[in-house]
């Protein structure tokens, strides 16, 4: 309960301590959410042996083992339905709250890959799979350490601000609604963006240029986005610190990448995922791409949704200093600013329109 007697809505930020029994019950949730998946996949693995050809569904044992043998993709599927999906959804309903999903998001990843490197059947070149399954693993630690340390250690006091604004909005049909907006929304997102990993590992073609240029450009990604959120970092620990000392904080963050795009790790994540579905055009399954085009259709309207809502929420003086700051910076690619646009006379409403140089759904 809040202070004022009044219960939080869904997803609502709760604060609690580390050592809080609130807090080491996530933990546990976090660390062993995916048991069932790993258990399923063991006995998958080490029990099905199924000659290719000879698939049989005669039973239900059989199904199942024909099944995830023959079709890979719908074992990531059907697992992910089962335990994240579904799983999650129930654990958010019983804590009123989605928070789960966050950490999983740059874990999963990681995890699918290896759930077709590790296929019976999983036929590969063996520098592509080591090579992507590194990269892979190093955008899933530095995201995994940023999202920590934005939520100052700890696991479930907050849920991502959607959730909780559809929460508020469709109080009575939350319940049923978050299955398909939080839950099921996932599963496209997620199994989508590491279909190159599927690629990757049904097919022997050599390590080539192209593999090389896809490496290159991830790493570009990775590196990108790492510069970014640290320079975030250190601008809001910087506004902590002058408020602290009873001075006003710094309006906007203008400097390093931020002077060139609005949201340059937004820039990263999706010169690394992009980059990442290279492996799978070269190896002729252009296909692939279709997850990660999905994926940055979402990104561009959550982009939107953020701006909007940081607009609506700031003070008209912050608001229009973001204005001006929308006209001469490119929103998501980074680009030369066009200072002189800051200097276009507003309309007649007052108000400037923002100024669109490219975006990170291209």
């Amino acid at each position: 309960m809040e202070p004022d007697g009044v219960a939080p809505v869904w997803g609502e930020y709760v604060h609690h301590e580390h050592l809080s029994r609130k807090n080491l019950l996530n933990s546990g949730l976090c660390l062993f959410a995916l048991v069932p998946s790993y258990v399923a996949v063991g006995l998958i693995y080490s029990r099905c042996h199924v000659a290719e050809g000879a698939e049989s569904y005669g039973t239900a044992s059989d199904a199942i083992c024909s099944g995830s043998l023959q079709y890979p993709l719908a074992l990531s599927n059907a697992l992910f339905f089962l335990n994240v999906t579904l799983g999650f959804w129930l654990i958010g309903l019983a804590q009123r709250s989605f928070w789960l999903i966050d950490p999983y998001w740059t874990i999963l990843p990681p995890l699918l890959a290896h759930l077709y490197q590790l296929h019976p059947r999983a036929d590969y070149n063996v520098a592509r799979s080591v090579v992507s399954l590194v990269l892979i693993w190093a955008w899933a630690v530095r995201l995994t350490h940023s999202y920590f340390r934005r939520e100052d250690w700890k696991f479930g006091e907050r849920e991502d601000w959607r959730y909780t604004k559809m929460a508020k909005e469709n109080p009575r049909c939350w319940p049923i609604l978050s299955f398909f907006a939080v839950g099921l929304a996932q599963q496209p997102m997620l199994i989508g963006i590491t279909l190159p990993a599927y690629s990757i590992h049904f097919s022997t073609k050599p390590f080539d240029a192209i593999d090389a240029l896809a490496t290159a450009a991830c790493i570009a990604g990775l590196c990108i986005a790492f510069v970014a959120d640290n320079q975030l970092r250190r601008f809001m620990l910087t506004n902590e610190q002058l408020v602290a000392e009873g001075q006003p904080k710094v309006s906007l963050l203008e400097t390093g990448l931020w002077r060139y795009s609005r949201h340059p790790n937004y820039f990263g994540e999706q010169l690394w995922w992009w980059s990442y579905a290279l492996y799978a055009v070269n190896l002729g399954e252009w296909y692939m791409l279709a997850g990660t085009v999905f994926n940055s259709i979402i990104l561009a309207t959550v982009t939107v949704m953020t701006e909007a809502r940081m607009l609506k929420g700031w003070t008209h003086e912050r608001a229009e200093e973001y204005r001006r700051y929308q006209r001469v910076v490119s929103p998501c690619i980074p680009f030369f600013r066009l200072e002189w646009r800051a200097e276009r006379a507003a309309p007649k409403g007052g108000v400037a329109a923002p100024f669109v140089a490219n975006s990170c759904s291209a």
